[in-house]
């Protein structure tokens, strides 16, 4: 039998919304939520595109979802900054068990590690690891990149603001505790670091990357 191609899923509206690889963990925000709006795609740069995007462009509709890139688009990307860090999560089921860690672009050495923590989601584990390596970079006085793969991590440093529907328990206590500590940290430091988006459909999974795909 054929190996399915894998896809990921876009959860519009849900228990918690966001970009899933996998659909167990997407139907788990929309089974049985009234009004979910969902759809997949084959690969993640399509899925978080249209996860930015409005709902009514997608669902319903026949999008291109190709997963290749032309000479020129290849061409106008370009290749990664290796003097960079790059940071991923990784996380069994969603919730589930979450790790996330950073190392350095060109070498995969490893610059930090945590985890695991029993309950979390990927966009937390991506977004800590953002923090954390905005912090580290700081603490070394460094002002290279950073890669992220996630837009959604992306957007909530940016906007300082986590928007997950994960409820706080005993369970979580740690990760949670965490993520507040990440939020007064880019409510009450500056940083000149860029954080980019790791294009993996012209350079592959980003080097941070746990490799359980």
């Amino acid at each position: 039998m054929a190996k399915s191609k894998k896809k990921y899923y876009v959860v519009w509206e849900g228990n918690e919304t966001g970009v899933f690889d996998n659909w167990a963990d997407c139907q788990a925000q929309v089974k049985g939520y009234v009004g979910a709006r969902y759809k997949s795609f084959k690969n993640k740069e399509l899925a978080e595109e249209a996860y930015y995007g409005n709902s009514n462009d997608y669902i319903g509709k026949n999008v291109k979802n190709d997963t290749s890139l032309t000479p020129e688009q290849l061409a106008k990307i370009g290749q990664p900054i290796w003097e960079s860090l790059a940071v991923d999560a990784a996380c069994s089921g969603n919730p589930g068990v979450l790790e996330y860690q950073g190392v350095d672009t060109k070498s995969g050495i490893r610059f930090f590690h945590q985890g695991p923590f029993p309950q979390g989601t990927v966009n937390l584990g991506e977004f800590l690891a953002l923090v954390h390596g905005l912090a580290y970079l700081k603490q070394k006085g460094s002002t290279i990149p950073i890669y992220s793969d996630s837009r959604t991590a992306m957007a909530w440093v940016r906007d300082k603001q986590v928007r997950t529907s994960l409820k706080r328990n005993n369970t979580n206590r740690q990760l949670f505790a965490l993520v507040e500590r990440g939020l007064n940290w880019l409510k009450n430091n500056t940083y000149s670091n860029k954080i980019l988006k790791w294009e993996t459909a012209a350079w592959g999974e980003i080097p941070a990357d746990f490799g359980r795909k």
